[in-house]
């Protein structure tokens, strides 16, 4: 029994033993297991970019079973992808690893400037698929956020009841904000201060930039002195804007980049506080072995952190 994990439980006080019992799979889960600290691989980009933009680089990557043992060999605490890649290999590998069912999904045929996602599964679906937690998109900044949020509080309403935990990807986007402000610091943070408030058990938000993006936040930053020069700096604001840091707060990988920036980002990241990282593009995109050896190293740096 983990003291670390048993903590970070304490901090959910209205969720029922089937909540309780997921969130702790994932964190007994993996290379990280018991140290409250997450990777977590997600596959959902076939569905939001297509699949040569997402698969090309590395073939394997078609094949849904990839993803599954991509995620199982290096030790990740969960897989995280839309329901057919899930459908796809859940009885080959039911039990051998936490899954995330993602919920609601977007491709990119058609985009707007407000986006809003369609709801592509169900929690009935996670739990016939033995699914530790459903997943959920919100586009804080979209004309349509509304619908999106109060679509969020009745999904996760069904799977908290269900025994399903909640993770909640914030991503800001929209008309209200410029492309800079997407990643803004006052933004992310914002963006995790709404996850939170919709009950996620788990937020993703995206590495927060310098950027302040709203007039009326960027006076109480430069009053209060509040730090934002370095991503550690940036990570530990973002973190404590999710209830001071009584809620999970991790971050994506981003789009595709080299082994050596992946990892400075990973490590400002976690000299900020972050809970854990969630890597898609810059594992799967890798030969298998490469990947392994990113993810691992990814995880080195977790467990070390303080």
């Amino acid at each position: 029994m983990s003291k670390r994990v048993d903590e970070i439980l304490s901090w959910y006080e209205s969720d029922n033993p089937g909540v309780l019992k997921n969130l702790r799979w994932m964190m007994d889960t993996g290379a990280l297991a018991g140290t409250g600290k997450f990777v977590i691989l997600p596959v959902d980009q076939g569905f939001e970019h297509g699949p040569a933009r997402s698969f090309a680089k590395n073939a394997a990557g078609y094949d849904p079973y990839y993803h599954f043992e991509l995620a199982i060999e290096s030790g990740c605490n969960a897989y995280a992808a839309p329901l057919g890649f899930l459908e796809a290999g859940a009885r080959k590998y039911a039990g051998r690893i936490p899954l995330i069912l993602k919920l609601n999904n977007s491709d990119s045929l058609y985009s707007s400037p407000d986006p809003k996602p369609a709801v592509t599964g169900s929690v009935r679906d996670a739990l016939r698929l033995g699914c530790a937690a459903i997943g959920f998109t919100i586009y804080p900044g979209s004309n349509q956020r509304d619908a999106m949020y109060m679509e969020l509080r009745a999904i996760a309403e069904e799977a908290k009841a269900a025994g399903l935990a909640v993770v909640v990807w914030s991503y800001p986007r929209g008309s209200a904000l410029s492309k800079k402000g997407e990643t803004g610091i006052d933004v992310a943070a914002y963006a995790a201060q709404i996850a939170a408030q919709l009950g996620a058990h788990i937020i993703k938000v995206k590495p927060a930039s310098e950027h302040l993006e709203q007039d009326a936040a960027k006076k109480v930053y430069e009053s209060e002195k509040i730090p934002v020069a370095t991503l550690a700096e940036r990570t530990r604001h973002v973190v404590q804007a999710a209830f001071g840091g009584r809620r999970i707060v991790i971050f994506s990988g981003g789009e595709a980049k080299g082994t050596a920036e992946v990892l400075a980002e990973i490590q400002g990241l976690a000299d900020g506080g972050a809970f854990g990282s969630i890597m898609g593009r810059n594992a799967f995109q890798r030969p298998k072995a490469d990947a392994l050896k990113l993810l691992k190293s990814v995880q080195d740096i977790y467990r070390a952190a303080k």
